[in-house]
């Protein structure tokens, strides 16, 4: 049998470092996928919905580094992978998808399932290539590969039937070039490294960028006397053994971060593109923004020197120029209100085993004592982020992700999952919304248990739209439309062949979470009934947002609803 493009592909992609692929068969994707099954080099990870493949995918690749592929069918498979592949760019995981595509002989003739690739992936894709003609092969896949793993994104392979079927003769050789280091010129390294002896008070707020710069950021920070707060997506990077560490801002915020980068006299943006800009400080603090992607530079708040370079490169070098920091009170106040918020955030983790329903602070708490080390957390969009941000430490080895800067609902399982896919018998844990778990998860804890592959999943089951009902009182809205009945969803793993365990009372917090994160044969989902009045507010709290929740308030007491705004009151008496 002749070699066809469809195996000049899988070559290419295994040559590239791809292990997996993730998706659905489907009709135009049927020659593509006799080739991946020709080729026996990458194995095919079979799910219920391409969504949940993508977001599965996603993890797999931005944690291990490596590229991942996912695949969907013409037209309707197609469009199930776009919201996946969204995640992937905005998250810079490589990600290459190979989208089926109607025969050659068909494209512009509004035939059955056609879509115009260009068109559909412009939005999610670093690079879109349609291969109608097999001589394309070769430079098409190489280009979609290279950009993948070089610029850390997704791209689009779109390949009809009948050129997968044809015949090749090129080579499947690919050489992907180690990613260059980038660092300032000398002369902006001068300008910076004055910057900062000029200064009497420095603060350091760091992103995705200080990924491989812990150490040296780190060391910076202790050399300036400088607090270190930091994004969501930089907080496990930053937080752990750092005596200079002051938390998040944002509406997750916790700590004195907040304060920390409104005070300092300079502020130095590290490797961030942290998108709530009324969070972020105005013309009254001298900035500067380090990142590798020029578009980052000054788009959330104006800085005063903007440099395009590697995070670790730059500090390391910068290191050596700058003057040690001997005042230390800015640092020291800094630490102090952290401290005092922390204690704070404990008020309901040290009542948690006596207030019924379950406080999730104290569920997440108690979740973050017993995990591994080396343990992986995943959160859906929406109040299990509050609850990871906050009560979720992370550690050297851990690792905390989610759809952080897409803001997806329904990622936490399939994220679990890909994760427990790279990573075997690590401990992989998904903080999972109600809402989030039946949107997507549900279907596809079949691939879990066909697989047999041990995923913890633990749903928030508080039957709302959590975070929603937050958003819609910050706003001065009446919460309308967040709200639904849930099933035992520990009875419905078990019919699904899963593990179940329903947690009701706090006092089974504890031993139900053990006994969910030691069981090895398989998934795992945790029913934890949880307080739906439970409120996570920032350390600094918007005028607007405090003005907008008790407007709220207000008309839900006009409308007849004074017992909601009682319970909300009465079980966040500490917070309000």
């Amino acid at each position: 049998m002749s070699r066809k493009v469809a195996d000049l592909l899988w070559e290419m992609l295994a040559n590239a470092g791809v292990k997996r692929c993730y998706g659905i068969v489907g009709d135009a994707l049927n020659p593509v996928i006799d080739g991946l099954r020709r080729n026996g080099k990458i194995e095919f990870i079979h799910v219920r919905h391409e969504e949940y493949g993508v977001f599965a995918a996603v993890a797999d690749a931005y944690l291990t580094g490596n590229p991942v592929a996912v695949c969907g069918t013409a037209g309707p498979g197609v469009v199930h992978l776009f919201n996946g592949l969204m995640d992937a760019r905005k998250e810079g995981a490589p990600i290459i998808a190979i989208a089926g595509d109607v025969e050659t002989s068909l494209i512009d003739t509004s035939a059955l399932e056609e879509l115009n690739p260009y068109k559909f992936f412009e939005a999610a894709s670093l690079y879109t290539g349609r291969l109608i003609n097999p001589e394309q092969a070769r430079p098409v896949i190489t280009t979609a590969i290279l950009t993948a793993v070089m610029e850390r994104g997704p791209v689009v392979i779109s390949l009809p039937g009948d050129v997968a079927s044809a015949d090749a003769d090129s080579s499947s050789e690919i050489t992907i070039p180690t990613p260059p280091i980038c660092r300032p010129s000398d002369t902006d390294l001068d300008r910076l490294a004055k910057m900062i002896d000029d200064a009497k008070t420095i603060a350091i707020f760091g992103g995705e960028g200080c990924r491989d710069a812990h150490d040296e950021v780190i060391q910076l920070a202790q050399k300036l006397k400088a607090p270190v707060g930091y994004s969501f997506r930089g907080k496990q990077w930053l937080e752990h053994d750092n005596p200079n560490a002051v938390g998040m801002t944002g509406l997750l915020g916790y700590g004195g971060a907040y304060s920390a980068i409104h005070d300092a006299d300079l502020l130095l943006l590290l490797g961030t593109d942290f998108p709530f800009s009324e969070f972020l400080p105005g013309d009254s603090v001298t900035k500067v923004q380090i990142d590798k992607n020029p578009k980052h530079i000054g788009r959330r708040t104006a800085v005063d020197l903007g440099l395009v370079a590697d995070v670790k490169a730059t500090v390391t070098a910068l290191h050596g120029t700058v003057t040690q920091k001997t005042d230390d009170a800015f640092l020291a106040k800094q630490v102090a209100a952290t401290k005092s918020f922390h204690e704070l955030l404990q008020h309901y983790v040290d009542k948690g085993p006596g207030i019924k329903p379950i406080r999730p602070e104290f569920l997440a708490a108690t979740l973050n004592e017993l995990a591994a080390d080396d343990a992986m957390f995943f959160a859906d969009t929406g109040t299990a982020c509050i609850w990871m941000a906050r009560h979720i430490t992370g550690g050297p080895n851990r690792r905390l992700f989610g759809s952080f800067s897409w803001a997806s609902m329904a990622n936490a399982a399939p994220n679990a999952f890909g994760a427990q896919l790279a990573y075997p018998g690590r401990q992989t844990i998904a903080l999972c919304g109600d809402g989030g778990f039946t949107m997507l998860a549900l279907g596809d804890l079949l691939t879990q248990v066909q697989r047999n592959i041990p995923v913890v999943q633990i749903i928030l089951n508080n039957e709302s739209l959590d975070f929603v009902n937050i958003e819609m009182q910050e706003a001065g809205i009446i919460p309308f439309g967040v709200d639904f009945k849930n099933p035992n969803f520990a009875k419905v793993a078990e019919a699904m062949g899963a593990k179940g365990i329903r947690i009701e009372d706090p006092g089974d917090v504890r031993d139900g979470l053990a006994e969910a994160l030691a069981h090895k044969g398989g998934p795992v989902v945790v029913d934890a009934v949880v307080d739906p009045f439970a409120l996570s507010l920032p350390s600094h709290v918007p005028f607007h947002a405090a003005k907008g929740f008790t407007l709220s308030l207000a008309k839900q007491v006009l409308a007849g609803k004074m017992d909601t705004v009682i319970k909300t009151i009465e079980r966040n008496v500490r917070l309000v």
